[in-house]
């Protein structure tokens, strides 16, 4: 059986050991699972969920967003049939197709200078007058306006699918990219035209939502 003072010293060799593995533990608190990597990382890890669904929530608004738009813009340029009137898209919206039938009416007649702006039916239209119907038509303009007028009209720049140019002289518009002017009357006889024309000095404008 051990003496008293070999007990003495191996019980205090074994509280020595505990002192020492207690002030270990207490240099070296407990770290957690992200103590040895880069802030940014840790960051990156804990948003990472947020971040993986913000692309999915993006996408599903642009999803939104074509399907809300896709028959609001023209797949291709309006088509004109062999006696100059143009024919109605089928994915146009409805006030588009009431602004074609209503400048179709009208495509042929002669042009006359005031005409349209003292009363909506006339023998003839000018240039002006000829815009204005079409847009009465399809409910986008109250009174006829002159072409200086239309350069205010409505909203700045290219619409969708209906750009009006106007200076103080003279107006015409585009409709899914295909010309409506009283100057190419006198080539083949009606307003619509294939043929495009420079817009320099002109301001365009177009119908809001159009």
């Amino acid at each position: 059986m051990p003496s008293f003072p070999t007990r003495a010293r191996a019980l205090a060799a074994a509280c020595g050991i505990t002192a020492l593995f207690a002030a270990t533990a207490i240099a070296r608190p407990n770290r957690d699972r992200h103590a040895d990597r880069p802030a940014a990382t840790v960051a990156a890890a804990v948003q990472a969920p947020a971040d993986r669904e913000a692309p999915r929530a993006h996408v599903a608004r642009r999803v939104r967003h074509h399907r809300r738009h896709a028959l609001r813009r023209p797949l291709r340029r309006l088509r004109l049939s062999a006696r100059g009137r143009a024919l109605l898209p089928r994915r146009a919206p409805h006030r588009v197709r009431r602004l074609i039938r209503a400048a179709n009416r009208i495509a042929h007649t002669p042009y006359v200078w005031g005409g349209g702006h003292g009363d909506w039916r006339a023998a003839g239209y000018d240039c002006s007058g000829s815009v204005s119907y079409a847009l009465h038509a399809a409910g986008l303009l109250d009174t006829p306006q002159t072409s200086g007028a239309l350069a205010a009209y409505g909203r700045g720049g290219k619409g969708r699918w209906v750009t009006i140019y106007a200076n103080g002289g003279h107006a015409y518009m585009e409709v899914a990219g295909v010309r409506y002017d009283t100057s190419a009357r006198s080539v083949a006889g009606s307003r619509w035209t294939r043929e495009g024309r420079g817009d320099n000095g002109f301001v365009a404008r177009h119908p809001a939502g159009l």
